[in-house]
């Protein structure tokens, strides 16, 4: 039986998501406690792999087990025995051609900038912050260039393992509520350290250390060197996977929708 879970978690004190030979990560928290109440060896595979210090809003994951429980055992029960930091939010029997990663046709992400002369006390760890004033209007303006089909060989970090640089842009907006700056990213997939080293580059042009142009100079260079150093992990959230219909797949409240007001 193959079942699917919705993941939340708090990246803050974990090595990433992915297994690590040494180091506290998410995937083994996770694998765990689903062992426990399979009476088995559990092992995940995942949408995708988020880094240190990063969270998740709905991580997808699947799983293959012998043992038949009910689906309210995969998320209540498997709860019990996770921190608080990591918890299941649904849980889904799939087909067996159901792939957690490569069933996917999308991934959204969101990172919170706040914007402020003094560093944040309650909200350290969960959002990125800048100094100095930036201007959402000319971040969003430069970020146009962005949009569609393109060589993201510049927002791409050395070790990235991804087969092509080529990736699809279809969403990304930034936008101030107050203190803070939200951006929302959506693509067919991303390279490693992608939406970061694209916020890090936004931010020069926020300040005014380049005009909105330069974005697109950075982006044809296709060389790393020429962009901004990679931004915080803090602020990042990878915010849903998208799935076609036919998975039948829970569709939790969108978490964005509650910091739009």
């Amino acid at each position: 039986m193959r079942i699917a879970l919705g993941v939340e978690y708090d990246g803050s004190s974990y090595c990433g998501w992915q297994s690590q030979a040494e180091g506290r990560t998410v995937q083994d928290t996770l694998q765990v406690a689903l062992s426990q109440i399979a009476g088995e060896q559990i092992s995940v595979i995942a949408a995708g792999r988020t880094d240190t210090g990063v969270h998740a809003l709905e991580q997808v994951v699947h799983f293959d087990t012998q043992a038949e429980r009910p689906l309210t055992a995969w998320v209540r029960g498997v709860n019990v025995f996770l921190p608080d930091s990591v918890t299941v939010l649904w849980a889904h029997p799939v087909q067996d051609e159901f792939h957690a990663r490569f069933s996917a046709h999308g991934r959204s992400y969101r990172y919170l900038l706040i914007n402020r002369a003094v560093r944040p006390a309650i909200q350290a760890g969960k959002a990125g912050w800048f100094h100095a004033p930036l201007d959402a209007n000319v971040m969003q303006d430069a970020a146009q260039c962005l949009l569609g089909e393109h060589d993201f060989s510049a927002f791409r970090a050395s070790q990235c393992q991804a087969k092509s640089p080529v990736k699809h842009l279809n969403q990304l907006d930034i936008r101030r509520q107050g203190e803070m700056l939200v951006f929302d990213v959506s693509a067919d997939a991303f390279l490693h350290h992608m939406v970061r080293n694209i916020v890090g580059c936004l931010v020069y042009v926020g300040k005014g250390k380049h005009p909105p142009g330069w974005l697109n100079e950075v982006l044809d260079s296709r060389e790393r060197s020429f962009a901004a150093p990679t931004f915080a992990p803090d602020g990042l959230y990878l915010r849903r996977i998208q799935y076609d219909a036919k998975w039948g797949l829970p569709q939790i409240e969108d978490w964005g929708a509650r910091t739009e007001d």
